[in-house]
């Protein structure tokens, strides 16, 4: 039997971040790869959701500047995550790194450039991230989403490969023969995000929702929220007659897309991968205090190609219900975006990993 290829998976903070992380450990773990995934602690609570791998955590700090203390504060958290990164890499001497982006990936990076173990980077925004952005030098390679990604001098050119996004691969793989042939007599409605998305959408939409209620649009809600907001949805949906159900988690997106028509979500690069995928029309509301905007910069992308609206957050409350009664009205606006979005998959993204790392091995 081969040796196993040992192999280091940094994917931490953000599902952004951790989701593609993971998806790729659960491709590689299945041919001769030995996999170890680094994240932090706001990664770990993503991962723990899941089965296990081998789980290393490190703390990590975005650079603060704000006064002097958060700037030696976070100097201090990035020196000591470079230190311990030095150790564990000379300890386990891994075959090749990934790092999925994100400033959890930033300390483990810098220390294999350090020792001169190759790392290749991933970025799924059509911006690059500021720690892949100070990373760019020392990788190997840098594994893309899209083309259009801006942000990259093109000095570094050589080293970018396109690949498509890593996403679910049950999600890829999704019969659309139910969604493509459903008659649209009411608006199943998916609301998705983080937990700042599940915040501001808990205290917005169920408004917007009665407001399509009183004007004659049935609809059905389901809608991710935060454990703490789940007896207030309950309550406000049950007293104004809205069908819905409430979830806290879920690792099972398909059941979801299966049964909606339409999303509202923020604008990360992997859910709105998902959605086009699976041939969810949705509508994107980006986060606004994204860094570089990123968000704004995914929902542009995904509206210029007809695979989705686009409402800003502070226009929510004035052009979100008119946006819905639209939909609803004319509903070839659904069958539109259905059929864009069919034309688009990442079916190859899988594929196309695998021929990049069996040349970088």
């Amino acid at each position: 039997m081969n040796k196993k290829i040992k192999t280091l998976i940094i994917a931490g903070g953000t599902g952004g971040h951790v989701f593609p992380g993971y998806n790729l450990a659960l491709h590689l773990e299945k041919t001769n790869f030995e996999i170890e995934i680094i994240t932090d602690k706001r990664g770990f609570l993503f991962l723990k959701k899941f089965r296990n791998f081998k789980i290393t955590i490190l703390p990590s700090s975005p650079m603060q500047t704000k006064n002097l203390y958060s700037i030696v504060n976070s100097l201090a958290i990035n020196f000591y995550s470079i230190i311990r990164s030095l150790i564990l890499l000379l300890i386990h001497r891994p075959k090749i790194i990934f790092g999925m982006g994100g400033y959890a990936s930033f300390p483990i990076c810098i220390a294999a450039a350090i020792l001169r173990i190759e790392f290749i980077i991933y970025e799924n925004n059509l911006i690059i991230g500021k720690s892949n952005k100070y990373l760019l030098p020392f990788a190997k390679k840098i594994l893309v989403s899209f083309k259009e990604l801006e942000g990259i001098p093109k000095k570094y050119n050589n080293k970018v490969y396109e690949i498509g996004n890593i996403i679910k691969k049950e999600i890829i793989n999704l019969s659309r023969d139910n969604i493509q042939n459903k008659k649209i007599e009411k608006l199943s409605i998916l609301v998705l995000g983080g937990s700042q998305a599940a915040k501001i959408f808990a205290e917005i939409l169920p408004n917007i929702f009665k407001q399509c209620l009183l004007n004659g649009i049935p609809i059905k809600v389901y809608q991710h929220c935060l454990p703490e907001q789940t007896e207030y949805l309950n309550s406000f949906y049950k007293n104004e007659n809205i069908d819905f159900e409430i979830f806290n988690f879920s690792d099972n997106l398909n059941d979801f897309f299966k049964k909606t028509n339409l999303a509202i979500t923020r604008s990360g690069s992997s859910i709105l991968a998902e959605l086009t995928n699976a041939n969810v029309p949705f509508i994107s509301i980006p986060l606004p205090s994204s860094a570089y905007n990123h968000q704004l910069k995914n929902a542009l992308y995904y509206k210029k190609r007809n695979f989705s609206f686009l409402v800003e957050e502070k226009d929510c409350e004035k052009k979100l219900f008119y946006l819905i009664k639209e939909i609803y009205e004319n509903k070839t606006l659904l069958e539109t975006i259905r059929l864009q979005q069919s034309q688009f998959s990442d079916k190859n993204v899988y594929k196309n990993l695998d021929d990049i790392i069996n040349k970088s091995i």
